[in-house]
C-alpha cells in the first residue's frame, strides 16, 4: 500500500503530465522507450493512438511521472475485459450443479436484508425445506425462482424481489449471488468459478445453456484488445487493478487470464466466519462489515478503490481524492462504473452498451479525456433517439430519475449516439 507522502510527492508531476495529455491528445511523439500496443483490429478512430499516448506519457518508461511512482490503471471486468458476465456464468453453473445451500432455518430473508416478503415466500414455496443443498439441477421450480429473482429482480409471479437499498452504493441482485454462496469456503467458490470458466470459454460464441426451464447465455470470451492493453500497461510499469460487482473469489479466477493476481482484484467481498462464507458483506468507508450497504457498485466502486488501492480509510474513502491519489486510467462499460471512471485523471475508456448516464458523461466529454469504443464482440448498433441526459439519465440514491450534471452543477444536454457497431 502506498503511503500518503509518496502520493503527495507525485502530485506535481502527475498534474503537469495530465495537462499536457489533455492539451495534445494525439500529437505527442513516440519516445521509443515504451512498449507498444499490438492489437489494432476493433479499436475505433484514434482510440488506439490515445491509449498508446497514455502509455508513453504516464508509464515509468516515459516522462511526466515522479521517480518511483507507479501510475494506477483500473478496469471493470464484466463486458469490459470479457464479453458477458462471469457472475452470471457462475450462478448458472451453481444452479445446474445443485451448489446453493438452503438458507438458515429455511428463512430466505437471511440471504439479503433487502429481500421482500413476497420474494421470501415465493422462494420458500418453490424450494424444498428439508435439503441442505438445494436440488436445482433437477428441481426446475426452485431453479426458476432463484434465477428469476437474481436475474430480473422479481419473482416468477411478478412481485418485486428487493426493496429499500441505496441505488448508488449497492445492487442487491448482484450482491445476492455472493450471499447465496453462504456455507461454502472461498476455495470451494473458486473451484465452481474454474469449472464455469472452462465451460463458458469452450462453448461457441452465441451458445445457450439450460437452467431450470429457461435458456440463458452460455459463453464468455476475453477481449484480445483488453488483454493486449493490460499486458502493455504492465510492461510500462502501471499498477493494474480490476474492480467488479461480481463476487471477488469468482473474479480472482478469471483475472488470472489477463495476468492480474488476486491481490489486485476488488469484487464483492463476503464476510467469512470459521472459514465459511456468510450471507453478509464486507463494508467500505463509513459502512461497517455486515451492514451490507457498500459493494463495488457506482459510488461504492470509488470507495473500494480509494480504500484498497490508495489506502484511504473511513468516510474519506467515499469522496473524490486529490489527483495524485487517483487512478490515471479507467475502463468500464456501464452506469455501475461512472464514479471511478470520472475519477481517472488521464484517460477514460468506455465500451458502448447504451447505458444512459455513462454515455451522457462520455459523449459530453468536457475535459477531452473520455474515449468511446464499440464492444469488441457483438457491438451494439446505434441507439435510436438521444440519451435523455437533461431529464432522466441519472439514477438518484432513492431510485428517482434526474438530469445528469457536471461537476459545476450544470446539466448535460441530451447526447446522440455516434460510436457504435455496424
Amino acid at each position: 500500500m502506498r503511503s500518503a507522502r509518496r502520493w503527495q510527492a507525485a502530485a506535481a508531476a502527475l498534474a503537469i503530465a495530465g495537462s499536457a495529455f489533455a492539451a495534445a491528445p494525439t500529437a505527442q511523439a513516440r519516445t521509443g522507450a515504451c512498449p507498444e500496443l499490438t492489437v489494432t483490429q476493433g479499436w475505433y478512430g484514434q482510440n488506439k493512438a490515445r491509449l498508446q499516448e497514455l502509455v508513453d506519457t504516464y508509464g515509468t518508461c516515459g516522462r511526466g511521472v515522479a521517480k518511483g511512482h507507479k501510475p494506477v490503471a483500473v478496469f471493470d471486468w464484466d463486458n469490459t475485459v470479457v464479453k458477458n458476465d462471469v457472475g452470471d456464468a457462475t450462478m448458472y453453473w451453481m444452479l445446474r450443479h445443485s451448489k446453493i445451500r438452503r438458507p438458515s432455518h429455511g428463512d430466505w430473508h437471511t440471504t439479503s436484508r433487502y429481500l421482500t416478503d413476497p420474494a421470501a415466500t415465493a422462494l420458500a414455496a418453490a424450494c424444498p425445506s428439508g435439503a441442505t443443498t438445494l436440488p436445482t439441477a433437477t428441481d426446475t421450480r426452485c431453479a426458476d425462482e432463484i434465477r428469476t429473482v437474481y436475474g430480473d429482480g422479481k419473482t416468477t409471479g411478478g412481485a418485486t424481489a428487493f426493496a429499500g437499498w441505496d441505488r448508488r452504493t449497492i445492487e442487491p441482485q448482484y450482491a445476492w449471488l455472493a450471499q447465496l454462496m453462504s456455507g461454502w469456503r472461498t476455495a470451494d467458490v473458486r473451484s465452481f468459478a474454474r469449472a464455469a470458466r472452462a465451460e463458458n470459454l469452450a462453448a461457441p460464441i452465441g451458445a445457450e445453456q439450460q437452467v431450470g426451464t429457461a435458456k440463458v447465455t452460455g459463453w464468455v470470451r476475453y477481449y484480445d484488445q483488453q488483454r493486449d492493453l493490460i499486458r502493455t500497461l504492465h510492461k510500462a510499469g502501471f499498477d493494474v487493478w480490476i474492480t467488479s460487482a461480481s463476487p471477488e473469489p469468482v473474479v480472482d479466477v478469471w483475472a488470472g487470464g489477463v495476468g492480474i493476481a488476486p491481490d489486485h482484484t476488488i469484487g464483492i467481498r463476503p464476510v467469512t466466519a470459521h472459514g465459511r462464507i456468510t450471507p453478509h458483506l464486507k463494508g467500505c468507508g463509513s459502512v461497517a462489515d455486515g451492514e451490507d450497504a457498500m459493494i463495488t457498485y457506482i459510488d461504492g466502486k470509488r470507495c473500494w478503490i480509494n480504500q484498497e488501492v490508495f489506502g484511504v480509510r473511513g468516510a474519506a474513502a467515499e469522496r473524490v481524492q486529490p489527483a495524485a491519489r487517483r487512478q490515471v486510467f479507467a475502463a468500464g462499460d456501464s452506469d455501475t462504473d461512472v464514479s471511478f471512471l470520472r475519477d481517472a485523471t488521464g484517460l477514460r475508456l468506455v465500451l458502448n452498451r447504451n447505458k444512459n448516464e455513462l454515455m451522457c458523461r462520455a459523449y459530453d466529454n468536457g475535459d477531452g479525456r473520455w474515449i468511446v469504443n464499440p464492444m469488441f464482440i457483438q457491438p451494439k448498433g446505434r441507439k435510436s433517439g438521444a440519451y435523455p441526459c437533461a431529464t432522466t439519465a441519472y439514477t438518484d440514491h432513492d431510485g428517482g430519475a434526474a438530469p445528469v450534471r457536471r461537476a459545476d452543477g450544470t446539466v448535460v444536454p441530451d447526447q446522440q449516439d455516434t460510436v457504435y457497431g455496424g
